[in-house]
């Protein structure tokens, strides 16, 4: 799905005939009769009965209207967030000696991909009342620690993966031992770029950044995730409490850092800050039970990377726990859930975080 049409709400938080509990959950009312209308008969029902449909059908248009044009905003959105960050990166590994180490660490880090790392760092950062600038460069920095899980991710002794974004992987293109430094370089590099390239913040805040973005990525965080998920290949009784561990820690740990790291960058509060965490922590478990069911349903061609590889490696997986309409399901809830924290910001500077989260619900690669 493109991203002109996996999202049709661009800062849309209201749904017709619908309300938001108190739990965040939707309470859906009858779009019925309305208790404060009364119906009036006209002596020619046959042209009130036309105006009504007339105006339904206005309504329709105006709607089909808008959310052609609140899809269009996003897109144009994500194009120019992208753009920036690519050219962030661009500029923060240059070319330069020991040539094959840079080489091998751009041809991962600028390879492509979505940026929805990054784009979420910035929108929070100004969904608080930051700026693009400075969050740019944690945004930079989780873009290059995805990149080096993803470089490490493929290597022979992890899941042994011969395709990333429809290219080579790394160690394919310049070897085991020189893929393995190359992410190792750019986790280094990341800490560094937030260090000394953020400016106009106070450094106590640019150290609990730092701090936030180090547990993220260790034995607490990713590492955590990767080892669980790999000791538990091949084990037939794991249940989903074992599951949820693995993708919170592997996958959404990073994104919620992300979020957390542009709010408090931003000056947010830690009230709010956490409110943002709530949020990151479902879109992070969102993006992992989508991708679990894109795994067993889409081509290695539409995917850009090797289909079906967790089955083969007898993965746990969501699909394979509960079901792909079950998992559909939780991808749903998880998706409502995540937007219900964001009920309290400015709904018009919270539009790219709901995007976004659509995305990640509806996305197809």
């Amino acid at each position: 799905m493109s991203l002109s049409t996996a999202i049709t709400t661009w800062g849309h938080t209201h749904y017709a005939f619908c309300d938001v509990g108190n739990n965040g959950r939707s309470r859906f009312c009858s779009p019925g009769l309305l208790p404060h209308l009364k119906m009036k008969f006209s002596t020619t029902p046959s042209l009130s009965v036309s105006a009504v449909l007339t105006k339904q059908q206005t309504d329709a248009t105006h709607d089909e209207r808008k959310s052609k044009k609140q899809a269009m905003e996003f897109k144009e959105y994500v194009l120019e967030k992208a753009n920036s960050v690519n050219k962030a990166l661009e500029s923060a590994v240059l070319l330069k000696e020991p040539l094959k180490i840079h080489e091998s660490m751009r041809y991962s880090l600028l390879a492509g991909g979505k940026r929805i790392r990054p784009m979420l760092c910035i929108a929070a950062c100004e969904l608080v009342g930051g700026v693009e600038s400075t969050a740019m460069p944690a945004a930079c920095a989780v873009e290059m620690i995805h990149t080096m899980s993803l470089i490490h991710d493929d290597l022979p002794c992890m899941d042994n993966d011969d395709l990333r974004r429809g290219k080579p992987t790394n160690h394919k293109i310049y070897g085991e031992d020189v893929a393995v430094l190359a992410g190792d370089a750019l986790l280094a590099l990341a800490f560094e770029h937030i260090a000394t390239q953020t400016k106009g913040v106070p450094s106590d805040r640019i150290v609990r950044v730092i701090g936030e973005l180090a547990k993220c990525v260790g034995a607490e965080g990713l590492v955590a995730g990767q080892v669980v998920d790999i000791v538990s290949e091949g084990i037939s009784d794991v249940e989903l409490k074992h599951l949820e561990f693995i993708h919170l820690h592997k996958t959404a740990a990073l994104l919620e850092g992300s979020v957390v790291l542009g709010a408090t960058l931003g000056g947010a509060a830690d009230e709010d800050v956490e409110k943002l965490r709530k949020f990151a922590r479902c879109i992070g478990l969102l993006f992992q039970v989508v991708d679990d069911i894109l795994d067993v349903t889409k081509s290695s061609q539409q995917l850009g990377k090797t289909a079906g590889k967790d089955l083969v490696a007898d993965k746990v997986t969501y699909p394979k726990l509960i079901g792909i309409e079950k998992s559909r399901e939780f991808a749903e809830e998880l998706n409502k859930d995540a937007k219900a924290q964001l009920a309290g910001f400015d709904q018009e500077k919270a539009a790219p975080l709901i995007a976004l989260a659509n995305y990640i619900a509806y996305r197809e690669n």
